[in-house]
């Protein structure tokens, strides 16, 4: 008796297979190494633009584990001027980007917009100063003491009046980081809500992979527009 040929799978069957495995390597990808943002202010001018476009490294600072709210285990813990993505700490689900500014244990302050960490002031050539006299509102300045004030070093409490360009020194507490903008004026960030857990960091900036200037006056900047040379630079 003559066996039947063995039938050959059918294409159909091949490329569900493909997309299947396509989909699982992407999402493995997506929630544990890689994942893309868009950077849609101009807080961290002129280190990102607003328009453009990067990959971020989730593995470096621990990945979650989706479902189980654990980590995986970290390559590095954040160091002082590493740029970090990291939820916000005043709205669920929205992700920003800073600069590390203070890692537990670090004394940081400010005087006359210059940052000064452990006693000393810091060569910072990526900070943008637009507006030195900017001063804020009494108060926006009067939150600020508020979260400051448990913080506090060498300076007597009664007489703390901290503002944009002049705070601190505050000590950053464990597991805790703070967070600065390159854009010192335009930048809503650490001053005026306080510590980052260490928890909220998700992702360190790799590279850009797309870049476009969206005030453009030509017709569809996402296409006239084009930053060519963002493209694959790093953010430093």
């Amino acid at each position: 008796m003559t066996e039947a040929p063995e039938q050959p799978p059918s294409l159909l069957r091949e490329w569900t297979r493909a997309i299947l495995i396509a989909v699982v390597v992407w999402l493995f990808m997506r929630i544990f190494l890689v994942e893309a943002f868009r950077i849609p202010s101009g807080s961290m001018e002129p280190t990102l633009l607003q328009g453009d476009f990067l990959f971020a490294n989730k593995a470096v600072f621990g990945a979650e584990i989706p479902f189980l709210h654990r980590r995986l285990p970290a390559a590095r813990e954040p160091h002082d001027g590493d740029l970090v993505i990291f939820d916000s700490v005043e709205e669920p689900g929205r992700k920003l980007v800073k600069r590390l500014m203070g890692v537990p244990g670090d004394t940081v302050s400010m005087r006359n917009g210059e940052v000064i960490r452990n006693s000393r002031e810091l060569d910072e050539p990526f900070a943008v100063h637009a507006d030195p006299v900017l001063s804020e509102t009494p108060a926006v300045r009067a939150r600020m003491r508020a979260w400051q004030l448990p913080h506090l070093i060498e300076v007597a409490p009664e007489t703390y009046d901290p503002d944009l360009h002049d705070w601190g020194p505050i000590v950053v507490p464990p597991d805790s980081l703070f967070v600065l903008g390159d854009n010192r004026d335009a930048s809503y960030d650490g001053r005026y809500w306080g510590f980052v857990p260490r928890g909220n960091v998700r992702a360190r900036p790799m590279f850009i992979y797309f870049s476009y200037d969206p005030a453009s006056w030509r017709a569809l900047p996402f296409l006239t527009a084009i930053r060519w040379r963002r493209i694959f630079s790093i953010p430093r």
